[in-house]
This record gives structure tokens, C-alpha cells and sequence, in this order.
């Protein structure tokens, strides 16, 4: 089964997300910034990450760029409701990083639950770790 880790430091979004994917049958596990974020990737070994872009502590581009790195085979689904230089400069610079999709907050989680179908849909489940791209 594919398990996703949500970073997200609202409490609730974090929860409601978590639910939701675990309605589709998805393992989710979570952290609260990108530092949390990082420790749960290196126990977990997540196929995809749903990120916040602001965040206190590791931020979601640094967290998109650690895991670049040290994760290259992660699927990555960047998340952000605003910046001072606008959302979509934001997420522009999510995708230019890394990021496989990127997701306006607020958004309808039928649009969350394709781009996780879709991106998950590229990985072969048949490798013994499940995690080469086809």
C-alpha cells in the first residue's frame, strides 16, 4: 500500500487531509514543519509527500529541497494559501524545485485526490522496495 506524508503545521488541515486519505485506503503518516517532516520521511520511507510551503522551523521549499537530495525517487504535491509575493509565486517556485503538482489552498479535495492517484500511478509497485518509476 503507498503511504503518503502530510506536512502541514495547521493541526486541523493536517487531520482532515490525513482522513481523507485514509478514506481511499492510503498509509499516511504526518509531521507538523519540515524538520518533523524529514525524520518521519527517513523512518518511513513515504512514496509521496504533501507539503505547506510556509511553515515555521524547515519551510516547504527547503523541505521540497532536502528531499530532492536525499529522496529523489518521492513524489511531491506542494500546497500554499499565500505569500506576500503571491501564492502562485510560491508554488511556481515548488514546481521549479521539485514538486510533481502543485495545489492552491483553499482547494477541493477531489482535485488532492487525483494528483495523488495520477502520481502514484507512475510508480511500479513491482520493484522490491516499490519505488521505481516506470
Amino acid at each position: 500500500m503507498p503511504q503518503i506524508l502530510i506536512v502541514e503545521d495547521d493541526d486541523e488541515l493536517r487531520t482532515v487531509l490525513k482522513e481523507v486519505l485514509e478514506q481511499e485506503g492510503y498509509g499516511v503518516c504526518e509531521a507538523s514543519d519540515g524538520r518533523a517532516a524529514m525524520e518521519m520521511q527517513r523512518l518511513t520511507g513515504a512514496d509521496l509527500v504533501i507539503t505547506d510551503l510556509i511553515m515555521p522551523e524547515m519551510d516547504g521549499i527547503e523541505t521540497i529541497m532536502a528531499l530532492r537530495k536525499g529522496f529523489p525517487w518521492v513524489k511531491i504535491i506542494a500546497m500554499s494559501g499565500g505569500h506576500r509575493a503571491g501564492p502562485r509565486a510560491f508554488l511556481n517556485l515548488a514546481k521549479a524545485l521539485g514538486a510533481h503538482r502543485t495545489l492552491h489552498k483553499p482547494f477541493v479535495f477531489q482535485d488532492m485526490l487525483e494528483a495523488v492517484d495520477e502520481l502514484l500511478e507512475e510508480t511500479s509497485w513491482d520493484s522490491p522496495k516499490g519505488r521505481v518509476l516506470s
